[in-house]
């Protein structure tokens, strides 16, 4: 009857452990540079192949979330557009705008807001906050 021998991945007593000679194991030498080196010589067609988008970028990509941030005079210019596109509405409906589906992370508190809105938005100051409700309005987080 054969005997299949156990799958040991140990070398034990192998000698180089499967690298040949012992210098050939040794430095960057063996593989051609570290990392990226030789990437623009003996290791392009490596690098094209597994690594397409490595060539014509520069620089890093930044781990902070950019915010982009909306003041209640600008949210107030973007309500009469809308109110002047949509006639007819009536006056005691409150018109709802979801900044966040425009874009905007959060609203600021720079000028005034002369009309009740329900804006929906996941981040806003206090300050805000305190002038939206001032103005008969409320806010709704979008985190929600």
């Amino acid at each position: 009857m054969a005997i299949r021998n156990r799958k040991v991945r140990k070398m034990r007593g192998k000698r180089w452990h499967g690298y040949g000679g012992k210098k050939k194991h040794r430095g960057g030498g063996s593989r051609g540079g570290r990392g990226y080196g030789g990437s623009h010589k003996h290791k392009y067609s490596y690098i094209t192949r597994y690594e397409p988008f490595h060539y014509g970028y520069k620089g890093f990509y930044s781990m902070k979330k950019k915010e982009k941030a909306i003041n209640l005079d600008d949210l107030q210019k973007i309500a009469e557009k809308d109110k002047n596109r949509v006639n007819g509405r009536a006056s005691h409906v409150m018109q709802t705008i979801d900044l966040k589906a425009l874009g905007f992370s959060k609203l600021l508190s720079r000028g005034e807001l002369r009309e009740a809105l329900n804006i929906k938005i996941g981040k806003f100051s206090p300050a805000a906050k305190e002038k939206v409700e001032k103005a008969g309005g409320k806010i709704v987080s979008a985190m929600e």
